[in-house]
């Protein structure tokens, strides 16, 4: 498992850790609208997943607003942010902040993706920071767990993986 911590304290993972060149596990999350989002519902892109702790907080909405930035210029680039932030709360946050090319995605019904790719935080139930892109044909192929939860990840090395996995 990655070793991970949280504002300086070690915190433990749920869930198994996910690797490049494994096949993406499954996953169940809600759409601001509160449908069912998959990782079948993407099948046949290339998928970048951002994961954040919470959209409402400094270091994860600059990284959803790097990600958007960065998605525009993505052809058959699905980019989704994952929190356990309530879908009303992550469609507030992205209507605020003038999200449209990231899909917000919330994982506080049963952390399926949390744990189903190792970054839910069992004392906060929170999920930790990475980042993950998969491919059109579920291989994950860039896999990030930033190590302490409050710092950026490698947004260049995720956008550089992106484009090569088109």
């Amino acid at each position: 498992m990655a070793t991970i911590t949280f504002k300086n304290n070690p915190v433990t993972l749920l869930g198994s850790e996910v690797k490049v060149g494994e096949k993406a596990p499954q996953f169940s999350v809600l759409a601001n609208d509160l449908s069912k989002v998959t990782l079948d519902d993407t099948k046949g892109k290339v998928r970048l997943i951002s994961v954040v702790p919470s959209i409402d907080t400094g270091v994860c909405d600059q990284q959803t607003r790097r990600f958007n930035e960065e998605a525009a210029a993505l052809s058959n680039v699905e980019v989704l942010t994952v929190s356990v932030d309530l879908p009303f709360a992550q469609k507030r946050w992205c209507a605020a902040a003038g999200i449209e090319n990231v899909q917000t995605v919330s994982d506080h019904r049963d952390l399926s993706f949390g744990e189903a790719f190792g970054v839910a935080i069992k004392e906060l139930r929170l999920l930790a920071r990475a980042v993950f892109v998969i491919d059109s044909n579920d291989i994950v192929t860039y896999a990030e767990y930033v190590s302490e939860a409050t710092n950026h990840p490698n947004y260049e090395a995720a956008i550089e993986a992106a484009k090569a996995a088109q």
